[in-house]
């Protein structure tokens, strides 16, 4: 019994150390697992401009918003007119699709059109002819050379070509707008510019098939001469947005960059955001309210349409 007391005391004393040893090499480890402690940020964070101020991501747009140039119907695109950077003016042709299904039926049409034109002439003599065979036995009713039959039997015969004169002008009339409806589906397939402007984007290539909800839009189309930031601010500080406060840009990246921006409005419908950065801590469940600030296009640094500002607007405590 002694020699087994004295076993089981020196062997808890034993599995003690071991445990205390594993403990403590278990804690070695993870020391030195551990991150260096955090240093300071590559690149410093802009300074508020103002006492208080509610911050905010925004995205460079085109002045009055980016077009999105969509096409009129599903088709082949034939011919691009406009480069990326290109300036164009409103009503300038932009791509063109195919057309030459409606360009094929355009002679048929044509001639139809001239048909009936020539029909008119057609009836206006046969017209012409039975007016004045009815004057002429008008005139005679009193010497009783024609019967009052033959006589109604004239006028209905003027009626009747008045009748068909009236039916050709109205098939001519069809003719001409089936004709001009042709023209008029053969131009809606040249696309053109809505305004001026500088063609930002070009997502379609000659041969490719265009559709009408296409993943992106055919082009973007801007005026790039002034711009215009999209801010989006967190709906827990929207009350405290203002008409016609003021505001600076911050470029991502060059804190020492900044922009006076001149506001333009509040849009007054609070919707999810979807403008990302891509910091870890965003929310992206979140709701914001959209603020429009404008600014001229500065020559240095260059900026671009889309891309991120960090914007600081003046708000009350």
């Amino acid at each position: 019994m002694n020699l087994i007391s004295h076993l089981l005391r020196y062997g808890s004393l034993l599995a003690a150390a071991a445990g205390f040893y594993a403990i403590t090499a278990v804690a070695r480890t993870q020391q030195e697992k551990q991150m260096p402690p955090p240093g300071e940020p590559p690149v410093a964070p802009a300074a508020k401009p103002f006492r208080s101020a509610v911050a905010g991501t925004g995205i460079l747009e085109a002045l009055s918003e980016n077009v999105a140039i969509g096409v009129p119907a599903p088709g082949l695109v034939t011919r691009i007119d406009v480069a990326v950077n290109q300036s164009v003016t409103a009503g300038a042709p932009l791509f063109q699709l195919d057309d030459r299904e409606l360009r094929a039926e355009l002679p048929a049409l044509t001639a139809k059109a001239d048909v009936a034109a020539a029909q008119i002439a057609v009836e206006e003599a046969q017209l012409a002819k039975m007016q004045a065979q009815f004057t002429r036995l008008n005139a005679l009713k009193e010497s009783r050379a024609i019967s009052l039959e033959d006589l109604d039997d004239r006028r209905n015969d003027v009626r009747v070509a008045e009748a068909r004169l009236a039916a050709a002008r109205a098939a001519a009339v069809e003719a001409a707008a089936a004709r001009s409806r042709a023209e008029a589906l053969i131009d809606r397939l040249t696309v053109r510019a809505p305004r001026d402007g500088t063609v930002l984007q070009v997502n379609i290539r000659a041969g490719e098939f265009a559709g009408t909800t296409p993943k992106a839009p055919a082009m973007i189309l801007g005026d790039t001469d002034r711009l215009q930031v999209r801010v989006d601010v967190d709906e827990q500080s929207a009350s405290r947005i203002r008409p016609g406060t003021a505001a600076r840009a911050n470029l991502k990246g060059m804190p020492d960059v900044s922009f006076p921006l001149e506001f333009q409005r509040i849009e007054p419908f609070v919707i999810p955001k979807v403008s990302l950065t891509g910091a870890s801590t965003e929310r992206v469940d979140t709701r914001v309210l959209q603020v429009i600030y404008a600014l001229p296009r500065p020559d240095h640094p260059p900026v671009y349409v889309g891309q991120q500002v960090d914007v600081f607007i003046e708000a009350a405590e």
